[in-house]
């Protein structure tokens, strides 16, 4: 029997898991060129999955701006109301200087993603999905986690493939003193397909792990009876024994970067604020990124993060009866979008942004129109939202057509899921060739727009430029007048004013409520003694004051 199908026969204490901070999490160990390992350091990049259990509603998490109508057609007892509509709450204008078909409304409980988006931080993908997409739950995530068609069995996962391919020799010979930590870690209590290995025994070696290491222990190892001697089961018996300890060694080490790391002053968000209490109140997604930043800050070397957040099967309820804007999926948008918007701030404050990638994925979205039940039933193609500071800024692709629905009343799939993570292996984790031909994505498209680049990291940051700025005021210098003028991307709330060199406020040149676009402020000066004064706007992601001198 291979070892690979004596496993399966075989319960190993390394399956169970590890809790961290109180979350359950999964381990793959996994070995690698010791020179590679010996020269890796704290610049090394990270991914981190966030899987939307259940399939996501895409059009109610990014409505289409310009197909508005057909929207409201499609989905009547569902729908969000529009970035124009007077009520309190209403669809959040993303970015008005995308092209018309790319504009979309984020769910108004998505204010973090729009902050982040407003700092060159997010990168949206449309209508991602993959060819014939199977609606089953259990298959579909499955085709995600092996990396493969519709059509396809694998039984070893992308994620496995290309790290085992980087990180050969899988799983013998870990944890060592070049690498110490799992390749891997999985949040919750099992190590899914995306993790198995081809070539290495197909195990992922997983466990849980957690902040109370007192009470979890050591597992205790037996060894095979001497009267066994080299037989076949002794040495398979002996392997599982070995990934048994490996289990062992991987709890005490997590539990040393656990416990040496740190999370900066960020509050993360614990519950949805308008709901009080029950099953969508708390946020299960908080919890794990923060325990991911804390294991970074504390120096793992652990490559790929899979967290979870579940619900997202919203086929009764999905909103309340009286309020489109509430209900679950409400309350799972708010949880996605603020823990995000405080692990980016965590990271940031601990100075790993730079590190690390983060993707959200779900096994399938909702179909186009919703049913009786206030909820939606399970669909095709769903937008993944990527957040980084090392992405390409933007909207990827157009808005699904809502006059062009395949059978069911269902989204044409436009993007292949497994371009999404083809870019973010070979740019962002610097897959090599062969790792690249272990996932088997090399030959899929590249994705219209590169996924990573950065146009935030360059010395010229001309996505917040082209989108919230304050212009030079001409004339500068200026007798009797000048004129300053800016541009705002959403409207909303802008100061302007003006002050001289110590910091006291002259005059409020604007104190109101303005509408994206470009503004003018003629600025009257015959009052104002020659010197040097600052002008300075504060609305949004735009906080900039810039010189300007008074002549007489």
């Amino acid at each position: 029997m291979r070892r690979r199908g004596f496993l399966k026969k075989v319960p190993i204490a390394a399956s169970a898991p590890v809790l961290l901070n109180n979350i359950p999490v999964n381990v793959m160990a996994g070995n690698s060129h010791l020179k590679r390992l010996a020269m890796m350091n704290d610049t090394d990049k990270v991914i981190v999955l966030i899987q939307l259990h259940g399939g996501n509603d895409g059009l109610n998490t990014l409505i289409p701006i310009a197909q508005y109508d057909e929207y409201v057609s499609l989905r009547p007892n569902i729908a969000i109301p529009s970035i124009s509509s007077k009520a309190n709450r209403r669809a959040i204008a993303l970015d008005n200087r995308l092209d018309e078909m790319q504009q979309v409304g984020l769910h108004p409980d998505m204010t973090g993603v729009k902050d982040l988006y407003d700092q060159g931080k997010v990168s949206i993908i449309q209508s991602v999905g993959y060819e014939n997409l199977n609606q089953s739950h259990f298959r579909s995530r499955d085709i995600w986690y092996m990396g493969g068609g519709y059509d396809d069995y694998l039984d070893s996962g992308w994620a496995g493939r290309y790290l085992e391919t980087e990180y050969p020799a899988f799983p013998d010979n870990l944890p060592s003193a070049e690498m110490p930590d799992p390749l891997a870690l999985e949040f919750g209590n099992n190590v899914n397909l995306i993790f198995h290995t081809e070539f290495g025994d197909g195990i992922p070696a997983g466990f849980p792990i957690g902040e109370d290491f007192a009470a979890l222990g050591a597992i205790e190892t037996a060894f095979p009876p001497d009267n066994l001697n080299d037989t076949h089961y002794a040495r398979e018996l002996r392997y599982i024994l070995d990934i048994q300890e490996q289990a062992n060694q991987y709890a005490d080490r997590l539990g040393q970067v656990y416990e040496n790391g740190i999370n900066s002053g960020t509050t993360y968000p614990e519950r949805y604020p308008l709901i009080a209490s029950g099953r969508f109140s708390r946020n299960g997604l908080a919890g794990q990124l923060k325990t991911v930043a804390r294991l970074l800050s504390g120096g793992v070397k652990t490559r790929i993060f899979l967290t979870k957040i579940f619900g997202f099967d919203t086929h009764a309820d999905q909103v309340t009866a009286n309020d489109s804007t509430m209900g679950p999926h409400s309350a799972l948008l708010y949880h996605i979008s603020s823990a995000v918007k405080a692990f980016q701030d965590d990271l940031a404050a601990l100075g790993l942004e730079d590190r690390v990638l983060t993707m959200t994925f779900s096994e399938f979205g909702r179909r186009a129109a919703s049913n009786g039940s206030y909820g939606t039933d399970h669909g095709t193609a769903a937008p993944m939202l990527v957040f980084g500071k090392g992405i390409n800024p933007g909207v990827v692709g157009d808005s699904p057509d809502l006059n062009d629905l395949t059978r069911g009343a269902n989204l044409r799939v436009g993007v292949d899921y497994r371009s999404v993570f083809k870019e973010a292996l070979r740019d962002w984790m610097g897959a090599s060739d062969a790792a690249m031909q272990a996932t088997l994505f090399n030959d899929l498209p590249d994705l219209p727009q590169p996924l990573i680049g950065g146009r935030i990291t360059s010395t010229e940051n001309t996505f917040i430029e082209d989108r919230f700025r304050l212009n030079n005021a001409y004339p500068n210098p200026a007798q009797d007048q000048t004129t300053i003028s800016y541009y705002i991307n959403n409207s909303g709330h802008v100061r302007l004013a003006l002050y001289n060199t110590m910091g006291k406020k002259i005059r409020d040149l604007v104190n109101e409520n303005k509408n994206f676009g470009e503004h003018r402020v003629q600025v009257d000066l015959s009052s104002v003694p020659a010197g040097s004064y600052i002008y300075k706007i504060e609305t949004g992601q735009l906080k900039v004051a810039k010189k300007l001198m008074v002549v007489n």
